[in-house]
């Protein structure tokens, strides 16, 4: 059987300072060809916040990382003073195979080392999962987001619960930065299935007794689950990277490119010094497959924000930006939590309508999929902070007053 078993380096003790998100210090300068500035070293302090993709005329660049330990949006006295960090004796952190490079980003934030887990496909697809360490009476939190391969990745998660559980954990919490079948929230037509409800079924049958994901597709899918939801918003570390644009407010307008997101652009327009509202009237004739009829809002001369949960074939996102340069708009910014980027997106996204995507690491995103407009931000350290306060009791909505 083919074996799939994660090894990572110990962790440092202290806080690495990757993780500071100073807003000066996103952007690398020019590189001969296309390319990614991040680290080949195995050091803690070698792996960055945001991965910018570039093109120009010169070897690939380094971002300055500053010296701080947080982000701006988690600098706050009532952060240090709540959460209790020695508290760990009886936390583990485990990762599946969907994402190790946030896992164990997570796990330099939090000052652990990922769980010894070993994972292997037998050759006909089955999944074998064997914790190589010991959890009785530990809070394991197992990290596994279920992109793509979606199913498989989903039932890897399922054993890994069922693992925990057998194993004589205490509380079992599964941290999914990408909760797939969140579409599925809905009956829009007869006879259709509700798979969001189903997949939530799954996971609180399994044995799981907590779940932390980011930025669902819809809130109401918190409600499909009959155990507590701990609902982690990325809004703030888009955010703080948007703090660094030279962009006058008064020239800045925030687009939701359909009615459905109109909520959640508000939200993000309110961060944004309260920025004006613009909304993409969008009529879809079949899955996947988006038509743009017009805009609401004025957005002439205007540097466009276009803000949504995920990115999947970009339909969407690139008729959006072609209308938006149609009314007037001086430049067009995408901002996502989820690059699912299923084929066409790269195509459609590094066609030039769009002046940068701007996305985060809840999904590892291939390198054969960068293109120059993509900068790629982590959550590693949102992440880590909501797990200490779970395990620690403490307040988890305050990360984002």
């Amino acid at each position: 059987m083919a074996s799939l078993a994660l090894s990572f380096p110990p962790a440092a003790a202290k806080t690495p300072s990757y993780l500071a998100s100073s807003s000066s210090n996103f952007l690398s300068s020019s590189s001969s060809s296309l390319s990614f500035t991040t680290s080949q070293s195995h050091s803690r302090n070698s792996v960055f916040s945001c991965i910018k993709c570039d093109l120009g005329n010169g070897n690939p660049s380094i971002p300055i990382i500053n010296e701080k330990t947080l982000p701006k949006f988690l600098e706050s006295a009532r952060m240090e003073k709540s959460v209790n960090r020695t508290n760990n004796t009886r936390l583990k952190l485990f990762s599946g195979t969907a994402n190790p490079a946030l896992s164990q980003e997570i796990a330099w934030y939090m000052g652990l080392d990922l769980g010894k887990i070993k994972i292997k496909r037998f050759a006909d697809g089955e999944i074998y999962v064997q914790l190589e360490e010991s959890v009785r009476g530990c809070d394991v939190y197992l990290v596994q987001p279920t992109c793509t391969p979606t199913n498989e990745n989903l039932m890897e998660l399922l054993i890994m619960v069922d693992a925990c559980r057998r194993a004589s954990a205490k509380k079992v919490t599964a941290v999914i930065p990408y909760f797939g079948y969140a579409r599925a929230d809905r009956k829009t037509q007869g006879r259709e299935s509700i798979a969001a409800k189903l997949v939530a079924n799954l996971i609180t049958e399994a044995g799981a007794d907590r779940v932390l994901a980011c930025d669902l597709h819809s809130g109401q899918s918190m409600g499909y689950f009959d155990i507590p939801v701990d609902h982690v918003y990325c809004q703030p570390v888009i955010l703080d990277y948007l703090a660094s644009k030279s962009i006058a407010a008064q020239d800045l307008v925030v687009v939701s490119p359909d009615v459905g997101g109109v909520a959640r652009a508000r939200a993000f327009a309110k961060k944004l010094s309260d920025a004006p509202l613009a909304i993409v009237d969008k009529r879809r004739s079949g899955h996947n497959v988006a038509e743009v009829m017009n805009l609401i809002g004025d957005v002439k001369g205007k540097v466009a924000v276009m803000v949504d949960d995920m990115i999947d074939t970009a339909g969407t996102i690139v008729k959006g930006a072609a209308l938006l340069h149609q009314e007037g708009a001086r430049e067009v910014y995408a901002c996502c939590t989820h690059a699912v980027f299923s084929p066409p997106a790269i195509e459609r996204l590094s066609g030039g309508l769009l002046q940068e995507v701007i996305v985060t690491n809840t999904l590892p995103v291939a390198e054969k999929n960068y293109f120059p407009q993509l900068t790629i931000l982590s959550v590693a350290n949102l992440l880590g902070e909501t797990i200490w306060r779970v395990h620690d009791d403490s307040s988890v909505s305050s990360i984002f007053l």
